[in-house]
């Protein structure tokens, strides 16, 4: 089944789990990414909480295969800036391969954060935020 970014926004969590547990890491992104945070996943305040943090604080990452990184799309101006080296390795969800994209030795700001993501349908990848070891929030990114 296809799913786009805005379809993940009406899937309660234990649906966004469950998919992220059974979808294949995919390949690393390369490019620019549309971002979609997802939080209060499958009620009315999803798509609300969607668009205002695509306003005025996050609206994806641009993946630079070159140098195994990326850069957040941060502000209303997209500024590129909170870089995180980006690896496949096994995920904290099930132990099973993922993309990693790892923040602790790139930026001071997020150095607590671990995102992981898995390719759900063809370009959308589904991502955990973990704040340590703590999972805090998911988001979708679009190539």
């Amino acid at each position: 089944m296809a799913v786009d970014a805005s379809q993940l926004l009406t899937m309660s969590k234990a649906e966004l789990d469950e998919l992220f547990r059974s979808s294949p890491v995919g390949d690393i992104p390369e490019g620019d990414t549309n971002g979609t945070v997802i939080a209060n996943p499958g009620t009315f305040l999803a798509k609300l909480n969607a668009k205002a943090a695509h306003l005025i604080a996050w609206q994806g990452k641009v993946f630079n295969p070159a140098t195994e990184d990326l850069k957040n799309k941060i502000t209303p101006f997209r500024m590129k800036s909170i870089r995180a080296r980006v690896y496949k390795e096994p995920s904290w969800v099930d132990g099973q391969e993922c993309i990693v994209l790892d923040y602790s030795k790139t930026s001071k700001v997020a150095r607590f954060i671990r995102d992981e993501i898995r390719e759900v349908s063809p370009g959308v990848y589904l991502g955990v935020v973990f704040w340590g070891k703590r999972r805090v929030l998911k988001f979708a990114l679009t190539a």
